[in-house]
């Protein structure tokens, strides 16, 4: 493999996957990253540290990467937490395991951090978008080129 190419699951290897462990609590269906199977964990102490996720969330599976981001002014935890994993197992027990059980003295909640949205909710159904919907509205156009006087 040349150092540009990237290798990615197609999605034939996904649908071998049983659907329901790639569901979210939302409905959604769970996406795997490159390199592994993110969750995210919310409502994170802010005084937790990467040693206890790696307590918590290391009885489910070998994480292979733990992001805990901090408050540049404060120095505490943000609130959440990225947990990556090397099999959706691992991920789903994770999520299985430990949502909504305490961390800290905090109930913390767990779920896959990147999703497809649940069907219904696709690309012909967004509520908001930027600008304020303009469906009755055409966009301007730049002029053409050639229309230009020099």
């Amino acid at each position: 493999m040349a150092d540009g190419e990237m290798e990615i699951d197609s999605a034939p290897a996904a649908a071998g996957r049983n659907e329901s462990e790639m569901q979210t609590h939302a409905k959604a269906t769970a996406v795997r990253s490159i390199e592994g199977w993110i969750i995210i964990v919310t409502n994170v102490h802010e005084e937790a540290d990467e040693e206890t996720l790696q307590d918590k969330f290391g009885e489910y599976g070998e994480i292979k990467n733990l992001h805990l981001n901090l408050d540049r002014r404060s120095g505490y935890v943000k609130g959440y937490a990225l947990i990556e994993y090397a099999t959706l197992e691992e991920a789903r027990a994770a999520i299985d395991g430990a949502h909504g059980t305490k961390m800290l003295e905090q109930t913390v909640s767990v779920d896959f951090a990147f999703v497809r949205p649940p069907p219904g909710q696709g690309k012909g159904s967004r509520g908001s978008r930027v600008g304020g919907g303009r469906r009755g509205r055409s966009r301007s156009r730049s002029p053409d080129p050639k229309d230009r006087e020099d």
